[in-house]
């Protein structure tokens, strides 16, 4: 991995958080009241993590991180919008981030929605579809829908250095890294994708 030193260290942090999840080991003590005081006035994350509104996908808990430490901007699906871009924006221009963790998971029912429309136009979710259809259009035969999240998450990655000059810029000037994982329900594990 050719990562950033700054971003590797956060990225690091966050795999082993994940292996103490995956162990039951968890190490996280910010949890409470009293926790919350020392970031009353000012917040600083060390990483931004986009993904699912899937109520088993929870970055702190999957990560064993507490208050403070992750800035997340969860929408189903991991879809993208302008919302969504300036929440990232935010953490990546105002809160100094290093990391962006795109987080895909197993058993997406966003993909399994769209692979059962696609390529019907809906009235229903149309702006979720509108994000997770250009997957399906590169007329690949994709049957699994976990693979389908992890090609939705490379996706995203590309979108948003597109349509991001603030994302796409901090990349490029080394100031922040982009992880694209997926989330393995399985198995509890964080896997570093594409």
């Amino acid at each position: 991995m050719n990562i950033p030193e700054r971003s590797r260290k956060k990225f690091e942090r966050l795999l082993n958080g994940n292996k103490n999840f995956v162990n039951g080991t968890p190490t996280t003590k910010n949890m409470c009241f009293e926790a919350l005081k020392k970031y009353a006035y000012h917040q600083a994350p060390y990483a931004c993590v986009l993904t699912c509104s899937d109520s088993r996908v929870i970055p702190e808990i999957i990560f064993d991180c507490g208050i403070g430490e992750l800035f997340v901007v969860r929408v189903a699906g991991m879809t993208t919008g302008a919302n969504v871009i300036e929440s990232i924006e935010y953490a990546v221009k105002k809160l100094k981030v290093p990391l962006l963790i795109l987080l895909g998971h197993d058993d997406c029912g966003v993909m399994k929605y769209a692979k059962e429309h696609y390529p019907e136009p809906m009235s229903d979710f149309s702006s979720i579809l509108k994000c997770v259809y250009p997957v399906l259009d590169k007329k690949e035969d994709i049957t699994c829908h976990n693979f389908f999240a992890q090609q939705h998450t490379i996706w995203v990655e590309d979108y948003l250095m597109k349509h991001s000059v603030i994302i796409n810029e901090a990349v490029r000037n080394n100031n922040l890294y982009i992880a694209k994982c997926h989330f393995n329900h399985d198995t509890g594990i964080v896997e570093l994708i594409g």
